[in-house]
């Protein structure tokens, strides 16, 4: 399936030194014009398409990391495909997307049927490192809990696909890639995308791989939507789906949470309109407190009490000022922090925007159940009973509707207190349940 168009190729990722600005190790896309609704006259004075002199950016470890993250969106350590002008994207927002690329990972082997392949779906702020060691942070996979050898998802009988999502940082297209037609980063100047997008593309990659239908699509969170959207768009596709911790729209608690996150990052002076890349800034502050509030709802009331209760972080008593006198304090700076060096703001805006526009049963006619009508795909949903993000009601709401629409589908609520974060841990209810799920899948379709 690969043509002059549509490239299969592994690209390395470029490293700077721990020495490097960022200016240097990014290359082109420090620069270049982002006209998308503003001036088109830098802040700075300098003229236009010029980037920030070296000597004018920050050093240090923290940009260096910052700066290779950047070198990812357009060259992975990952797979990547290419889709050329021949196969376009169409974007919910009515345009069409070309060309653009899919950054992704894959673990175990497909089988001569191709019937052993799961898609794993990952959330906000993760990628397709779902079981590798990350490029950027040198930490170990996000999902390697449940993703290994003789693990529940099991690479020895599994062949594994974990893809970065549209409008991500991490290889596939997104603002922070580089726009074909300007040669520059393109900013605000990508359209806004959706969980169906994303979903688009991902069926995109999965017909490159040769792979006409997935024995399972598995994700938490964000995930989890794209796994229903799955399930929706593409039931003849999907064997088994297992939504984790999600919904089948956003609720206007969440949106409220987001946009709480987007302004902190929209009012950081160094976002300069959506156009850091061209000023050579990074609105690095804005990003970490939507990271910190973020983190906030991740969490429970009774694993932040249990992680850190009212402790003093490394003093005796209370400094009278506005240091991070309390470890949970000191601990949320230390989360933004980490996330910025390895996450692109504007990537931020766009997928969470895009879980803001997720509404299930809005695409067909109000009525959740018509988005399974007559599915035979096979369905597990798992929630967690501290996770005030994404609680058991919606879980609830998509099973009624499966259940409305005649689907096979079961469903857990796992005690846990670690809140919405559970499915990314070590929850040994859940590593049996997808075990189980998995298993009996794999044996309704033959595989071994």
């Amino acid at each position: 399936m690969s043509d002059s168009d549509n490239v299969h190729v592994l690209r390395p990722a470029a490293r700077p030194t721990m020495g490097e600005t960022a200016g240097s190790a990014q290359g082109p896309q420090a620069q270049g014009p982002q006209t998308h609704g503003q001036s088109t006259t830098p802040a700075s004075g300098r003229p236009l398409g010029e980037p920030a002199p070296a000597d004018a950016r920050p050093v240090g470890p923290s940009r260096a990391y910052e700066a290779l993250a950047r070198a990812q969106a357009d060259f992975p350590q990952s797979e990547l495909v290419h889709f050329g002008a021949d196969k376009p994207l169409t974007l919910d927002a009515g345009v069409t997307l070309s060309p653009f690329q899919i950054a992704y990972q894959t673990y175990g082997k497909l089988n001569a049927e191709k019937s052993n392949a799961i898609l794993i779906c990952h959330a906000l702020s993760g990628d397709q490192h779902a079981a590798n060691v990350h490029p950027v942070t040198g930490k170990t996979g996000w999902w390697e809990t449940l993703i290994g050898p003789g693990k529940p998802i099991d690479t020895n009988r599994f062949f594994v696909i974990a893809s970065n999502v549209l409008g991500g940082c991490l290889g596939t297209t997104g603002p922070s890639s580089i726009n074909p037609k300007t040669g520059f980063p393109y900013g605000l100047d990508l359209p806004v995308v959706t969980i169906r997008d994303m979903v688009r593309a991902q069926a995109m990659l999965i017909d490159h791989l040769g792979i006409d239908k997935l024995l399972a699509v598995v994700g938490g969170s964000m995930g989890g939507m794209q796994v229903l959207q799955w399930a929706a768009s593409y039931p003849d596709r999907v064997f088994a789906a297992m939504p984790m911790a999600a919904a089948a729209r956003h609720s206007a608690q969440n949106i409220a949470f987001h946009e709480v996150g987007r302004q902190a990052v929209m009012a950081d002076p160094d976002w300069r309109g959506g156009r850091y890349l061209l000023e050579g800034t990074s609105p690095r502050s804005g990003l970490a407190v939507a990271r910190m509030a973020a983190h906030i709802t991740y969490m429970s009331d009774s694993s932040l009490h249990r992680k850190f209760g009212r402790r003093l972080q490394d003093r005796d008593g209370r400094t009278f000022s506005f240091d991070a006198d309390f470890q949970v304090e000191s601990y949320l700076r230390h989360q933004g922090e980490a996330f910025v060096d390895r996450f692109d703001a504007n990537s931020y805006l766009y997928v969470t925007r895009a879980m803001d526009y997720f509404d299930l049963a809005a695409d067909y006619g109000g009525v959740l159940a018509n988005a399974f009508k007559d599915t035979r795909t096979r369905f597990c949903l798992v929630s967690f009973t501290s996770d005030w993000l994404f609680p058991t009601a919606d879980s609830r709401a998509v099973v009624h509707a499966l259940n409305a629409a005649g689907a096979s589908v079961s469903f857990a609520e796992i005690e846990s207190d670690k809140g919405h974060d559970a499915f990314l841990l070590d929850e040994p209810e859940l590593t049996a349940i997808t075990r189980g799920f998995l298993d009996s899948a794999a044996r309704a379709v033959g595989v071994a």
